[in-house]
């Protein structure tokens, strides 16, 4: 794993739903996968974009991938 390119590693939590979001899973799937609210997993998904620079889902994914986090 190649947190160490992040200026902020991610967290056990982040990386769960960076996972299931790169399986393209909706925000209300990962709710009910990780057994959490939908507003927490879109606060999450909003850190991930935040953290990787990126805008949508499809780029965090690829962004991801390109780091190895996936």
């Amino acid at each position: 794993m190649r947190q160490d390119v992040l200026p902020k590693p991610l967290t056990e939590r982040e990386q769960q739903i960076l996972s299931l979001l790169a399986e393209d899973l909706s925000d209300r799937a990962i709710a009910q996968r990780l057994t959490l609210a939908v507003s927490t997993v879109k606060w999450y998904v909003r850190q991930l974009y935040a953290k990787f620079g990126v805008e949508n889902r499809y780029e965090a994914a690829q962004y991801a991938r390109a780091l190895g986090l996936i």
